[in-house]
């Protein structure tokens, strides 16, 4: 299979602007988050996927390839699709820009479970404590017997009514992996209701009838929203 991981990377940003393009260690994010996807060793190709000449020259300083959208896009997802539209490729793992630190481990499991024909969409979770499920911003899943995900939430899910149970909370990485031709199908998709209603743009696929894989993971993204979050992936850098 020929896998390749694309990283959309919009300049504009409401709560952090120019989020991407910011120092990290003596990178920038963006420059961090390619370097650390190509140092997994997973993929056959990594490329960025930008609608800025900064995040072009920033990319390209570092050895690296882009793709400039031609098209104005909603999503990340939607500006993948576009840049993979006419590559010869079987798997598409969409690499969030923000994250800077990206895991050899987790992203291999997740490319691995294409070797069955049967799964279109990947993602990954990982294990949180009760307090941090309270949060909105966190992104719950909930799964079958076979790790395929039944609901995403904002909320705290699973809700426990009888107090009785030790839950154990899932959140969401957003990290996924489709097969080109799903990823295609997808950005052709009206938005569905539950989408729009969590703002939650994996759930199209789910009320389409189409089944995520989630695999688990002990690595915990550090997503750069915020400049606080920037200051953390400092001292994160610094402690490795």
């Amino acid at each position: 299979m020929k896998t390749i991981a694309l990283i959309p990377a919009r300049y504009a940003s409401t709560r952090f602007p120019a989020k991407l393009t910011m120092d990290l260690c003596g990178k920038s994010v963006i420059q961090r988050t390619y370097l650390s996807t190509v140092e997994t060793g997973v993929f056959d190709k990594v490329m960025v996927v930008t609608d800025h000449e900064l995040i072009v020259e920033q990319i390209t300083a570092v050895g690296g390839e882009c793709f400039f959208s031609q098209e104005e896009h909603e999503s990340g997802s939607d500006r993948i699709a576009e840049a993979v539209r006419d590559m010869d490729v079987d798997i598409v793992v969409n690499i969030q820009g923000d994250e800077p630190f990206q895991d050899r481990k987790s992203l291999r499991d997740l490319v691995q479970v294409f070797e069955s024909p049967f799964i279109r969409v990947a993602s990954m979770m990982f294990s949180i404590p009760p307090e941090e499920a309270q949060n909105p911003n966190a992104v719950k899943v909930i799964y079958d017997k076979d790790n395929f995900a039944l609901y995403f939430s904002r909320a705290r899910i699973p809700y426990s009514r009888e107090k009785r149970w030790e839950v154990k909370y899932w959140k969401h990485v957003g990290i996924y992996a489709y097969r080109k031709e799903a990823l295609l199908a997808f950005t052709k998709m009206e938005k569905s209701y539950l989408e729009q209603v969590e703002m939650l743009e994996q759930l199209r696929l789910l009320e389409n009838g189409i089944r995520i894989k989630m695999i688990p993971t002990d690595h915990e993204a550090i997503a750069i929203d915020t400049p606080q979050d920037l200051q953390k992936a400092i001292a994160y850098f610094y402690d490795l």
